[in-house]
């Protein structure tokens, strides 16, 4: 009796800890979550926000949307769809780089550093630029869900001094809190769209180093210009109809004196990229995403073939395709996208560089790209499209060879 007392003791104290274990992992995530969804603009904000001409009947507009993204299909393809190839079975090749590595500008005056995903270090006329850093584990409010298939190319810290950051939005796979915070203590300038500074001022970026643009808006720092640039695409961070679309979205361009480059950010089709290319282009490279698309969400993404328009529209003379290889946020197999860019630039003759994660590229590296991912199966283009029909005027526009 003794024996069972004893042994009942032991086990209610074993359940107990267990429980306070449990609860505070719990509480920990809750609290995690909580502050990685960030918060919306306020005060200050609104009256900024609420002036823009993006900005209608309580959020900003995607105004070439055909319907909203249905999370029933969503579901659907994420049980009957998905790719068993979404995600690598064996390690990626990347190049591990270190602060040495940038210590002594291109001599070209430029070099883009791809670190994945839509990660990139623009090194311009002796300007440095982070675009959409994301060192953090996973693309998600909890420290599970989407996570990365490899660690950082370079660590944060190795990382050489930076004179500005650049937003494209505020989803998890662009914008990362953990990423943000780490960088706080390097003093550095934010370039954001409208609203996403209130993220970065709840996480404890001074105000003093956050400026937010509309598109159209500029700013010059020595000789180089960056101009906000239209995108199609959306926002949010809570995942609940009072946070969607109450940021904005775009993309950037670089222009210097001697170089230029663009950065498409994530969008879908849309009629101003030929305006982007009038205004600002020619382009020496198009930074464009080419990942993470399903006709289900196509007024959010371009896909491989609307990429590749995309960059004739905005006169990019060599493309880098992005948004993929680093994070499964789709149905498709992980390298269906590089090989659809390079089949769709093959076909209309332009100029595309792959990088390896870690890898850069400065003008004048030509030549056919290192084939440093696998061949596994993918689907072919004509049988899964990608294109939204408000602006078939682009789209079905033949791509002609420069």
């Amino acid at each position: 009796m003794a024996f069972l007392k004893s042994t009942f003791v032991i086990f209610s104290r074993v359940l107990l800890v267990l429980g306070i274990l449990g609860l505070s992992a719990f509480g920990l995530a809750y609290w995690y979550s909580f502050e990685a969804t960030g918060t919306t603009p306020k005060a200050s904000h609104l009256q900024t926000i609420t002036a823009s001409a993006q900005w209608e009947n309580g959020r900003f507009k995607n105004r070439l949307a055909q319907e909203a993204v249905s999370v029933m299909k969503m579901l659907k393809g994420a049980f009957f769809d998905a790719s068993p190839l979404g995600s690598p079975d064996t390690p990626i090749p990347f190049e591990v780089r270190q602060k040495s590595d940038f210590q002594h500008t291109p001599a070209s005056g430029l070099r883009v550093t791809w670190f994945g995903h839509s990660s990139l270090l623009i090194e311009i006329e002796g300007k440095r630029i982070l675009i959409d850093p994301v060192w953090g584990e996973h693309a998600s409010p909890l420290p599970l869900g989407v996570k990365r298939f490899f660690q950082p190319a370079i660590a944060l810290d190795d990382l050489p001094e930076l004179d500005f950051v650049l937003i494209s939005h505020d989803h998890y796979d662009h914008l990362d809190m953990e990423t943000v915070k780490s960088l706080q203590g390097r003093n550095i300038k934010w370039f954001v769209p409208l609203g996403v500074g209130a993220h970065l001022g709840y996480w404890g970026v001074p105000q003093q180093n956050i400026r937010e643009f509309d598109w159209w808006d500029a700013i010059k720092l020595g000789s180089v210009k960056i101009t906000s640039v239209p995108a199609r695409h959306s926002s949010g961070r809570a995942l609940t109809r009072s946070d969607t679309k109450k940021t904005l979205w775009s993309g950037w361009a670089i222009n210097g004196d001697i170089h230029s480059v663009f950065y498409s950010g994530d969008t879908s089709m849309h009629d101003e990229f030929r305006e982007i290319g009038e205004r600002l282009g020619p382009f020496d490279v198009s930074i464009i995403e080419a990942g993470a698309y399903n006709p289900i969400w196509r007024d959010n993404h371009l896909g491989p073939e609307q990429a590749v328009i995309a960059n004739r529209l905005v006169q990019g003379k060599v493309m880098i395709p992005v948004h993929w290889g680093m994070f499964d946020l789709a149905f498709h197999s992980w390298t269906e996208p590089v090989e659809r860019v390079l089949q769709a630039a093959e076909k209309s003759g332009t100029t595309i560089f792959v990088p390896k994660v870690g890898g850069s590229y400065e003008p004048g590296m030509t030549g056919v790209p290192e084939k440093w991912w696998p061949d596994i199966e993918w689907q072919d283009a004509d049988a899964h499209p990608v294109w939204s029909t408000k602006v078939d005027h682009l789209i079905h526009t033949p791509i002609v060879q420069r």
